[in-house]
């Protein structure tokens, strides 16, 4: 059972460029890298692994109390069941790193504004 994972590179470089635009620490960005990922049209087995040279983040900073939930949504993604070394560290990392790239380039097209990007997504529902 993985309790740490760590990001890619490129994954921590556009955690440390979004924190310091929008003061959103890497534990919240994280989550919200993972919905936008699960939410994308093409599968998470189909994007290719980057290098494992970024972040280092725990799964109860990542999860915390919603851990099943997070498990549960990966598994509905992927359309089976998954053993929870796949989940976590493998899947998770798989939707931090592929949902970070989507995340900024959301932030970016909302004119590196957290709030207009909290309101593209949350009023609108146009990005999730």
């Amino acid at each position: 059972m993985g309790f740490r994972l760590k990001t890619s590179n490129k994954t921590k470089e556009l955690f440390d460029m979004l924190t310091s635009s929008s003061n959103l620490k890497p534990f919240a960005l994280s989550k919200i890298a993972i919905a936008l990922s699960i939410n994308a049209n093409e599968s998470i087995d189909n994007y290719n692994i980057p290098d494992s040279n970024g972040m280092e983040l725990q799964r109860s900073t990542v999860t915390g109390d919603y851990d099943l939930v997070y498990k549960s949504l990966i598994e509905l993604n992927l359309g089976r069941s998954i053993s929870d070394d796949e989940y976590y560290p493998h899947y998770t990392k798989l939707h931090i790193d592929r949902g970070t790239e989507l995340l900024y380039n959301l932030y970016q097209y909302s004119g590196n504004s957290l709030e207009k990007f909290l309101n593209s997504i949350l009023n609108k529902g146009e990005f999730i």
